[in-house]
């Protein structure tokens, strides 16, 4: 465990660190971040909470607090703050809870979030494979959750757009066009699921992003993405929105020819955080999964954020007693030598 306690902050070596760290190093090496860089260089920490939860009748709000109060997030940084949610809803299933996050899970954080004091909470997504959002929201059962609480909620795909330099730099895009809700508030959080996924390895809090990219501009399933490159357009638009903190819906995920053809598996977690690449490196180790043999991953360590289990201090329950390996398919190529060893 990293001495550094604070989320994204630099530390420097103790003792202990760099006997470990002449252990792992031949790990190091292989990640691309070299052993000399791991013993004199300052490195980027975070911290991650998993809480556990069996199933969906349990209070989230009172988990999310938690996992909030556990990872600082005060009454007094929320308060007044303007908080957008952006869930993932890919296809229209009420009854395949493992294809998108589940209401309960978006109703406990707006509650959660509105109990710390966040002056409002907007639930926003733009669904890549359906140009019917109305639809969408009705049968994934999302709607409900929002008229019986007058949780308002924004169509990402045909919001107006704003267009912003390229901080990422990993495709041929020099900028990115984002819905101008990104700018009307304060936080933008990820309430991503927990899936494998066909081209990318897993989606999680990073992936999940390609929902606020506006159909109107990139097409349906954002079509210019996956032509710019899926791993390389999850780091620009990551390292451009700068989101601000993460939840993972793992109590039921997907496993498999994931995001959509899956099956569902139960790990009973739920997964939250400041930092974007050390929520979804937690989450991979959850999986079974090398977070680095998932290519965005792999290229987001220590540029934004950790990915290394060191640097990444777990509060609630520890991955390894949630470690439930998530099944892969040998034919499709981004599954390929990526279980965790």
């Amino acid at each position: 465990m990293s001495i550094c306690s604070s989320p994204q902050t630099e530390c420097t070596l103790s003792r202990r660190e760099f006997l470990r760290a002449t252990l792992i190093g031949g790990g190091l090496t292989l990640s691309g971040f070299s052993l000399f860089r791991w013993l004199t260089e300052p490195r980027l920490t975070s911290s991650t909470f998993i809480g556990k939860a069996s199933h969906y009748q349990i209070d989230f709000a009172k988990l999310i607090r938690e996992g909030l109060h556990e990872l600082g997030v005060s009454t007094h940084e929320l308060k007044g703050k303007r908080i957008l949610l952006k869930p993932n809803l890919v296809e229209p299933h009420k009854s395949s809870v493992h294809i998108n996050t589940h209401p309960l899970v978006v109703r406990g954080a707006v509650e959660a979030f509105l109990s710390l004091g966040a002056a409002s909470v907007v639930v926003a997504e733009g669904p890549g494979h359906r140009h019917d959002t109305l639809l969408v929201l009705e049968d994934s059962g999302l709607a409900d959750a929002l008229y019986e609480d007058r949780i308002p909620f924004q169509d990402l795909n045909t919001m107006e757009g704003i267009s912003m330099p390229n901080l990422g730099g990993h495709t041929k895009l020099t900028t990115l066009t984002f819905p101008r809700v990104v700018q009307q508030v304060d936080w933008v959080v990820s309430l991503a699921k927990m899936k494998t996924h066909h081209w990318a390895g897993t989606t999680l809090s990073m992936k999940n992003f390609f929902g606020v990219m506006p159909g109107n501009y990139y097409g349906w399933p954002k079509n210019v993405l996956h032509q710019a490159g899926i791993p390389q357009s999850i780091l620009d638009i990551n390292a451009t929105l700068k989101p601000h903190f993460a939840i993972v819906d793992g109590i039921i995920g997907m496993e498999g020819d994931g995001p959509i053809m899956g099956d569902p598996v139960q790990a009973g977690v739920l997964v939250m955080g400041r930092n974007l690449p050390a929520v979804d490196a937690t989450c991979c180790r959850i999986m079974g999964i090398n977070p680095y043999k998932i290519e965005y991953l792999y290229k987001a360590d220590q540029w934004l954020g950790p990915i290394h289990e060191s640097l990444i201090e777990q509060r609630g329950e520890s991955w390894k007693t949630m470690h439930h390996p998530f099944a892969l398919v040998p034919e499709i190529p981004a599954h390929k030598n990526i279980r965790l060893s």
